[in-house]
């Protein structure tokens, strides 16, 4: 199943888990992983990509080492919240872990990276700094605001 709306994800997660959250680039996957009682987010595994056989084989694995109940992937709207290309891409990376079983939650990341980044600068990290961790900041971002969207439904 996968859903844009937490309520429906929700519903497919009656007993909770614990949730992988992934910011899905064309050249790395930013992972994080939050608590079984959805509280909070944290980065985890950074994937980079390479075939798609491989990067799913890699997510299947976390997936299978901290018992993750459900997905909730960025979902990398245009600033109107319209589609677009990479959209398009997110989706479809989306519908091929379909066969994992797992809910999939599509969420809103427009502003994401550009939150993270700003914290980053705040903690006067270095460009490289940031260019090594801003994937995995993101995801985990991605995850607590779905998550903080679960518990309000």
């Amino acid at each position: 199943m996968i859903t844009t709306a937490p309520s429906d994800f929700r519903t497919a997660l009656p007993s909770g888990g614990r949730l992988l959250g992934l910011d899905v680039g064309t050249k790395t996957i930013g992972t994080a992983l939050c608590d079984a009682g959805w509280s909070f987010a944290s980065p985890a595994l950074l994937v980079r990509r390479t075939k798609f056989s491989k990067d799913k084989a890699a997510l299947a694995t976390l997936i299978a080492e901290q018992q993750v109940k459900g997905l909730v992937i960025g979902l990398p709207l245009n600033l109107d919240g319209t589609d677009s290309p990479r959209t398009q891409s997110t989706r479809a990376f989306a519908r091929n872990l379909e066969d994992m079983a797992l809910p999939i939650l599509l969420w809103d990341e427009r502003w994401s990276t550009v939150a993270v980044e700003r914290i980053m600068i705040e903690q006067d990290l270095s460009r490289a700094k940031r260019s090594e961790r801003i994937d995995n900041m993101a995801a985990a971002h991605i995850l607590q605001a779905g998550i903080d969207a679960l518990v309000a439904a």
